[in-house]
């Protein structure tokens, strides 16, 4: 099967080639690939910023209907669709953070589309426990953004104290940072939105969508917005979701005394910021990386129930033969959700 894959470590080392098809094994099902978004996470491993392990297919946001099934997978039926929780394909099931659900941090651990195949191909085997169904009224596509979807359930629902009356600064409008704002202005939190000028088209999606106000951050003065729109409080919440080191300082400038910041974005390298206001306004500070299995029960229930909609975050469908452009394009923030479609 063709199969967009890091073949060796080093600096891009990405192709389409050919690999072979996952054969059904005891436990265990064969899906085939409805699509599959592009991440960061890709754009990561593609310039080796993530730890991968070579040769190995990527991508892991998708959705897929079951093609095969081994011994063992009952209750599972052929031609069901599922989105595909890819991040515990391998863990160890002993450790504090395996029985406590968070299998993030599992040493053991390895993830579909940097540690194991992912779904930038036609075919992808995984165990029932990882297989979540979205109501039938809820299409391929959306059911393929469940995986980026619950990365913002975890930062909006679980990770941050989110009070109705705060106002929040979200610093970065990719697509992980589009999809906070959803989830944000669904509980009426008022919301500036901050980027560069590269992300003009963005930050124009952002105010259509409900934002409050939007932020040039190389153009305006982004401190004196937050302070015009606080009354000279500071913004309750920051959620940093560029992972660049001025988005960092404009966050944490931008928080009043005993104020949340929410680390979303991931760096890939060492950064130099202001940590002392951190102690200066004993500041709350969070980190959020991925998902729990109750985050992924939340993110489902939140799709069914349609009150979201997620067809607009979706600004591109291609191909897989056109990867290289779908990666350009996230590199030169011309993007908000890539889906690929196997060839």
């Amino acid at each position: 099967m063709e199969a967009l894959v890091k073949y060796d470590k080093g600096q891009g080392n990405v192709r389409l080639q050919d690999m072979p098809d996952p054969q059904v094994e005891d436990g265990k099902v064969i899906l085939e690939v409805n699509s599959c978004g592009i991440c960061g996470t890709d754009l990561h491993v593609y310039h080796d910023m993530f730890k991968n392990y070579p040769p190995v297919i990527l991508g892991h946001e998708f959705s897929g209907r079951v093609v095969e099934k081994g011994p063992n997978t009952e209750g599972i039926n052929l031609g069901e669709r599922f989105s595909v929780l890819g991040a515990p394909t391998v863990i160890c099931n002993n450790c504090e953070y395996c029985h406590s659900g968070e299998f993030m941090f599992c040493k053991a651990k390895r993830g579909m589309g940097h540690g194991v195949n992912g779904a930038f191909t036609k075919y992808v085997a995984a165990r029932p426990d990882q297989l979540y169904a979205t109501a039938a009224h809820v299409s391929d596509d959306i059911s393929a953004l469940v995986e980026p979807f619950a990365v913002a359930v975890h930062a909006v629902g679980e990770i941050a104290d989110v009070q109705f009356g705060d106002t929040v600064l979200l610093s970065g409008p990719g697509p992980i940072g589009m999809l906070l704002l959803k989830l944000l202005l669904a509980q009426g939190i008022k919301t500036i939105v901050a980027g560069t000028s590269q992300d003009k088209d963005k930050l124009k999606t952002a105010m259509e969508w409900g934002a409050h106000t939007t932020v040039m951050v190389d153009v305006d003065d982004l401190q004196a917005v937050v302070q015009q729109e606080t009354k000279g409080k500071g913004v309750d919440i920051a959620f940093e979701t560029a992972g660049a080191q001025g988005s960092v300082a404009n966050c944490l400038t931008a928080l009043r005394p005993l104020g949340q910041y929410v680390q979303v974005g991931h760096f890939g390298k060492d950064i130099t910021i202001p940590f002392d206001l951190t102690a200066f306004r004993q500041l709350n500070i969070k980190g959020s990386v991925g998902y729990t299995r109750t985050t992924w029960d939340r993110a489902i229930e939140i799709i069914d129930q349609g009150n979201i909609n997620l067809e607009d975050v979706i600004s591109h469908r291609m191909r897989l033969t056109d990867w290289q452009k779908g990666f350009d394009l996230m590199e030169q923030k011309k993007s908000l959700k890539i889906l690929l479609y196997p060839s």
